[in-house]
């Protein structure tokens, strides 16, 4: 791999996070930039790359299940009828440049293809924020750009018949161990009941380590929640929760999202305290 393909977020000199912006994936997993390894400041893994159960699961970034029929999320399409079906039909994120890249963060310009077709443009915003001497913040900024000449929406397998798979747009593929991290929101406990809410916050607490997703402007606190727990680890925020999002010719959707990396196991409080501490108005 060159200098070229993948970066190194730093905090206070720390490394914390792999960017990997060229990766080399079979056309079936949606080939897109993604963050792997990122770690606690501590060095405590919490991210995983291509897991067994789910091979498309690339760290951290964006992934969309359905863009106008085109799969960007990789893997299955759920198709109305049919169920989960292997189609020819997946999209690529192609990075081609970077307006700003330091350290602790970047800007990068990407374009959404499919079937040799640009269907989005991508401004993605990422940087790594000093908390604590044991807690840092990954704030991630993506806007997509409809630069067709006609309508484009976005869609989940919950929009094409699946209850409860509202997945697609951010999405963090977590630390895989023995037990399955607690989830919990401001005022919520567990899987089931933080699952599809539409809460300031959301967190996985595993046994050594602690992250917190927070909506970082209001609309994207009116995203709900999507969060895996039992299965496998994984949080993302839905854009496409029971309707398709519409994206006119021209417009732009934009989502911020702030993560909370912590080391330890940390509580309610806790968690409340650094959200307020990352997510700046």
């Amino acid at each position: 791999m060159t200098p070229n393909d993948s970066l190194v977020l730093r905090v206070a000199g720390r490394p914390v996070a792999r960017y990997v912006t060229r990766p080399e994936l079979p056309v079936r997993l949606s080939p897109r930039p993604y963050l792997h390894p990122v770690t606690t400041l501590s060095g405590t893994a919490v991210t995983e790359l291509g897991p067994a159960d789910h091979l498309h699961h690339l760290g951290v970034g964006v992934a969309v299940p359905d863009v106008e029929g085109h799969n960007f999320w990789g893997g299955r399409t759920f198709v109305r009828g049919r169920g989960s079906t292997e189609l020819d039909n997946h999209g690529t994120q192609r990075h081609t440049g970077f307006q700003l890249r330091d350290p602790d963060g970047f800007v990068q310009e990407l374009r959404w293809v499919a079937a040799g077709r640009e269907l989005l443009r991508e401004r993605r915003t990422v940087a790594a924020l000093a908390l604590t001497d044991t807690a840092w913040a990954l704030d991630f900024t993506f806007s997509l750009t409809n630069v067709t000449q006609g309508p484009v929406s976005l869609g989940s397998p919950a929009t094409n018949g699946r209850p409860g798979a509202a997945y697609g747009g951010f999405f963090w593929r977590a630390r895989k161990e023995d037990e399955p991290p607690h989830v919990f929101t401001p005022d919520r406990d567990g899987e089931e009941q933080a699952h599809g809410s539409r809460a300031d916050w959301l967190a996985l607490a595993g046994s050594g380590w602690t992250l917190v997703f927070a909506g970082a402007t209001d609309t994207t606190r009116r995203d709900a929640w999507f969060v895996r727990a039992a299965e496998y680890p994984g949080v993302g925020s839905s854009l496409a929760l029971q309707e398709r999002l519409p994206v006119p010719p021209g417009e732009t959707v934009v989502r911020r999202i702030v993560t909370v990396v912590a080391d330890d196991r940390l509580g309610r409080g806790e968690a409340g305290a650094l959200v307020r501490k990352a997510v700046t108005p």
